[in-house]
């Protein structure tokens, strides 16, 4: 409970503080945080929009490593693992998307440009909407299992690519990022510390949710029929 409480007073710290801290062209003060070329004001989305994105990456990466171990051991527990890890993965995908898509309103005048980053994550949401369509589709638990382990790891292996390779190889809107191609940063310290703090309490966010899910998933295996004796 302390520690669930500690991770809500941290991420509203946080977004309270990547809102309403001021932005200016030369900070002079330790509260004030610099205006990024090319995204002003609107740089404050880099405090959720990349979060978000990282957390799809460790929770697909998450989806493999489990997969691993199913292939290894063959215990179910690694699936019911690896498909929560995948699921969340696909939600803080979402996320992503939308909240870039909503930066993208403000800048470009509209919410989708099939701008490659665009482009090369609604790829990865297809990639992981076919794993959810997979499962749904093989009866048989261990075959599914073993299924959706193969998949899983092919899916994160081609993951880099579409986030961290496509967008950079072909020309894009999207402005520069954080750390640009000479190394240069567009932060100050402040600034860095709003945004690995809110990294930090994303994460957070990622481990309690995907402890949540596994449990809950384990009591509905014990219990499938739970809820309709409840009914009843």
């Amino acid at each position: 409970m302390a520690a669930r409480i500690l991770l809500g007073v941290w991420l509203t710290a946080v977004i309270l503080l990547g809102l309403l801290l001021p932005m200016v062209p030369h900070p002079q003060q330790w509260y004030e945080l610099p205006i990024i070329p090319g995204l002003e004001e609107k740089a404050r989305i880099i405090f959720f929009h990349v979060p978000t994105a990282w957390l799809s990456v460790v929770a697909f990466l998450t989806s493999m490593i489990y997969g691993i171990q199913y292939l290894r051991k063959k215990d179910l527990d690694a699936d019911l693992k690896s498909s929560s890890a995948a699921g969340l993965g696909f939600l803080f995908c979402l996320l992503a998307t939308v909240t870039g898509a909503i930066w993208a309103k403000f800048n470009w005048g509209s919410f989708w440009n099939w701008d490659p980053r665009e482009t090369s994550i609604f790829v990865l949401l297809l990639i992981y909407g076919a794993y959810f369509a997979l499962r749904s589709a093989v009866e048989s638990e261990e075959k599914r299992a073993s299924l959706s382990a193969v998949y899983a790891i092919i899916a994160a292996v081609t993951m880099p690519f579409f986030i961290f390779i496509m967008p950079r190889i072909l020309a894009s809107l999207h402005p520069e990022p954080i750390i640009n191609a000479q190394g240069k940063v567009h932060m100050n310290l402040t600034m860095l510390l709003v945004f690995f703090s809110s990294l930090l309490g994303f994460t957070g966010l990622y481990i309690w949710m995907f402890t949540l899910q596994v449990r809950i998933r384990r009591l509905q295996l014990q219990h499938p029929h739970q809820k309709e004796i409840h009914r009843v």
